[in-house]
């Protein structure tokens, strides 16, 4: 059986455009459920102009901005309905949103995180770079256990009736100068970096989102697959 599973590519789109479009989609899915309709699942990569997001619980301390500082710098800060905490999205940052239904994949919401952190690893290791996960903190970093200690990936997730909406923000050839007028995801001791600067060149987007692309539907599909292996 094939595994339900859309790729959508939206190219650069405003935060909050995207942010609609996502939760129309969200929300079909959970309307089509409850009917006992057919969906379809999506993972959806674009990119944002600068953009900062702050998450349901996130503290606005770390914004370090006032509104006219931020139009200077030709960003906006957006409150949205995500868990985590504050992180910025713009150029040269690969972001992707996995509209899914779980029970789909036979996935809990801690499985699907780690199979998005697991995902972004294998993508990094693409690249030469050795990422891991921190304990206690979501996303991607580098340099783990040491003073050095860095993100490289974002995450944070809506889950509700087991289908999810947000996602990831890989930092690609992002200007990590952004990251510096907030606390990245409530940190004040941990560094940002890219794969341009773990490289020391300059990488595709459209490259590593291939890649990245790859990573995550090789993972969803052997979760499919056992999935059905299982209940046949």
């Amino acid at each position: 059986m094939k595994m339900n599973l859309d790729i959508e590519c939206w190219g650069t789109i405003p935060y909050r455009e995207a942010w609609e479009r996502q939760t129309r989609l969200f929300d079909s899915i959970i309307a089509a459920r409850a009917a006992s309709m057919p969906y379809r699942n999506r993972l959806v990569f674009c990119e944002h102009p600068h953009v900062y997001t702050l998450g349901k619980h996130g503290k606005e301390a770390n914004m370090l901005l006032g509104e006219e500082r931020l139009k200077q710098i030709g960003a906006e800060l957006v409150h949205i309905d995500r868990g985590g905490d504050i992180t910025y999205h713009g150029p040269g940052q690969i972001v992707c949103y996995p509209i899914l239904c779980l029970e789909d994949f036979r996935l809990g919401l801690k499985e699907y995180i780690a199979l998005l952190e697991e995902a972004v690893i294998g993508t990094c290791r693409a690249y030469g770079i050795e990422a891991d996960r921190v304990k206690g903190a979501t996303g991607v970093w580098l340099g783990v256990g040491s003073p050095s200690e860095r993100k490289i990936c974002a995450m944070g997730v809506r889950c509700s009736h087991f289908v999810t909406m947000h996602g990831l923000a890989l930092n690609v050839n992002t200007d990590l100068r952004y990251f510096g007028y907030i606390h990245p995801c409530g940190f004040i001791d941990k560094g940002v970096t890219s794969i341009a600067r773990e490289t020391g060149r300059v990488v595709l987007v459209d490259e590593v989102r291939k890649q990245l692309e790859k990573e995550l539907t090789e993972r969803l599909e052997h979760c499919y697959r056992n999935k059905n292996n299982k209940e046949e």
